[in-house]
């Protein structure tokens, strides 16, 4: 597989609203082949692409309506007539992305709608967002299709849980107000270990109504079916003693999904006495698990196996 092969890949998952788990795995793929695949190409062609299905939880229509529309190929189509695609590289369907695009597709006429053409899209912009900052040297990610247009950017208290499980039991209890920003560490590929979704923890706040006020940051990763302002990923995580560690209540987290802006609003002084402070904690996995956290990588590079 070439470069091209996996730029088509990421273009049409951003035509299709964008997954983060997308910015995990492609990457780890990519370097089993040897090609080289950064977050600031899933950025870049995230901001070239247009957003040309919403499926949900971020939109009305599933996976069975966009296959009644025509399916992969008719997005394809689209890319290819917007100039989005490279139609000469390779598919898992046997025949060049191209030859792909244009095969007649049998699409129920009624469905027609579910699949925009790329002249009128829903959004300008892909699904994701990559964000960097003091917070994320190396990068975080975000669904920014999923998230409501009056959260792209957000500044609030930080409401500080080391796991998940922390985290939900205070969502439930009511501890989480609007406007808090809320962080999970110690979630990451090595801190998890394995980067467990944040599924619980954004469902409790989608459906307690708070979806729409409050952030939620983390080193952990999301589900497909995550809504909200979530930002996952975000590295280098809190177990290898990332800027997600430094972290304390109350901090003041400021959020800019436009801008790809993310960070602590912490001045340098208060940065370094946190840093020199901070001890990495035990390590809480054994046998296989922790011979996998012993050895495994960034998130932002897909987190591999590095040594």
């Amino acid at each position: 597989m070439t470069e091209r092969a996996f730029r088509n890949a990421i273009a049409l998952d951003m035509a299709i609203g964008g997954s983060t788990n997308t910015v995990l795995h492609l990457p780890a793929i990519a370097r089993e082949v040897g090609v080289a695949l950064s977050l600031d190409t899933f950025d870049r062609i995230s901001r070239t692409t247009p957003c040309l299905v919403k499926l949900r939880p971020s939109g009305p229509y599933h996976m069975e309506d966009l296959d009644r529309a025509g399916g992969v190929a008719t997005v394809l189509a689209e890319l290819l007539r917007g100039g989005c695609l490279h139609p000469d590289q390779p598919t898992v369907a046997g025949v060049r992305s191209g030859d792909l695009a244009r095969r007649p597709t049998a699409a129920d006429p009624s469905a027609a709608a579910i699949v925009h053409p790329f002249a009128a899209p829903l959004a300008r912009e892909g699904g994701i967002r990559i964000l960097r900052g003091n917070l994320a040297p190396e990068g975080a990610v975000a669904k920014a299709a999923a998230v409501l247009p009056t959260m792209h950017r957000h500044r609030g208290p930080a409401r500080v849980f080391d796991g998940e499980e922390a985290a939900q039991a205070a969502i439930l209890a009511g501890g989480i107000h609007p406007g808090d920003v809320v962080v999970i560490r110690y979630e990451g590929p090595r801190g998890g270990p394995g980067m467990r979704e944040m599924l619980m923890p954004t469902s409790s706040l989608a459906g307690i109504g708070l979806d729409g006020s409050v952030a939620l940051i983390t080193d952990g990763r999301f589900s497909g079916a995550s809504r909200g302002a979530a930002i996952g990923h975000v590295s280098p995580e809190a177990a290898v003693g990332g800027p997600l560690a430094l972290v304390k209540e109350g901090d003041e987290i400021e959020i800019d999904l436009d801008a790809g802006a993310l960070a602590l609003l912490v001045d340098g002084e208060e940065w370094a006495r946190r840093r020199e402070q901070w001890k990495a904690p035990k390590m809480k996995a054994v046998g296989y698990l922790a011979r996998y956290a012993a050895h495994v990588g960034s998130a932002s590079r897909g987190a591999i196996l590095e040594d």
